[in-house]
């Protein structure tokens, strides 16, 4: 997800007509629309616009390793890791790469099956899932598709207010592709933005609504497509935010922190070793071309 790209009119409109589903006042859906403006215009300034990038993470992970070897055509590896998505896949917000989500999963299933693991990050900030499109079509354009992928998206199609049923058609449209090309696909789902403290009442609501909403769509679509859905806006991982918001967001109230990320990581981690064991047996050291 990212802050700089929030349209918020447009969930504005959408979000008054939610919350006065049915009142029949004229006068009280125009203060709320109001009231849900000006909310929108405040939590732009709270949140403001992060210009910063995330650390650059890819390379080879190996067991036990302290850092990371720099990817070169031959090198040798067991596993293709590729992450596809938005800011939050990209680790925008942390400040070591070791933070990155990409590496804690990279180190992760290297530390959890004794591989080599290649990371690769295709996930650029503000994409929607209408950007994934455009992530894997550049992935078979720089070469053969991962072993395995994970994808985080969702939460700017709630901020842009995109159409649930297209934001989860376009998702599974990617993990078909990837699927198609042999690569294992771990997405995890939309967050839940009412964890998001700058967003205040009652927009904060709206849009928590909208995120269950599209995770539950997701879900669907990406167990049709073939693809395995991990609930990051969980009730549990929603609370964890929620209790701790000052140490769990970065400094712009909207992206995780290092232990935000952290947090994320956990949830993935666990399915995408799982993933890995069972699928077919990969060669050992295989080198990329």
């Amino acid at each position: 997800m990212s802050a700089p790209r929030i349209s918020w009119r447009t969930a504005v409109v959408t979000g008054a007509t939610t919350v006065l589903a049915g009142s029949g006042a004229g006068t009280v859906s125009w203060a709320t629309y109001r009231l849900l403006m000006t909310q929108a215009g405040a939590a732009r300034a709270v949140i403001g616009r992060d210009t910063s990038k995330p650390p650059e993470a890819d390379g080879v992970y190996a067991p036990g390793a302290t850092l990371p070897e720099p990817w070169r055509k031959g090198t040798p590896v067991d596993l293709h890791l590729m992450v596809f998505g938005d800011s939050t896949a990209a680790g925008l917000g942390c400040l070591s790469a070791a933070d990155v989500p990409g590496v804690r999963l990279a180190r992760g299933l290297a530390e959890a099956t004794g591989q080599r693991i290649r990371l690769s990050t295709k996930a650029i900030s503000g994409a929607t899932s209408k950007g994934l499109a455009g992530q894997v079509d550049a992935m078979f354009v720089a070469g053969p598709a991962p072993d395995a992928a994970v994808i985080l998206v969702g939460a700017n199609d709630i901020t842009k207010k995109h159409s649930i049923r297209a934001s989860a058609h376009r998702l599974a449209m990617a993990v078909a592709r990837l699927r198609e090309a042999d690569a294992l696909v771990v997405v995890g789902t939309c967050p839940n933005l009412g964890t998001v403290i700058a967003i205040p009442q009652p927009l904060r609501t709206v849009v928590a609504n909208w995120s269950v909403r599209l995770a539950k769509a997701q879900t669907v679509a990406i167990r049709m497509a073939g693809g395995i859905a991990v609930p990051m806006g969980s009730p549990l991982v929603a609370s964890e935010f929620k209790a701790a918001p000052e140490i769990l967001f970065a400094t712009d109230g909207f992206h995780p922190s290092a232990a935000g990320y952290e947090l994320a990581a956990a949830q993935l981690l666990p399915v995408l070793v799982d993933a890995v064991r069972t699928r077919p047996a990969l060669p050992i050291a295989h080198s990329e071309t």
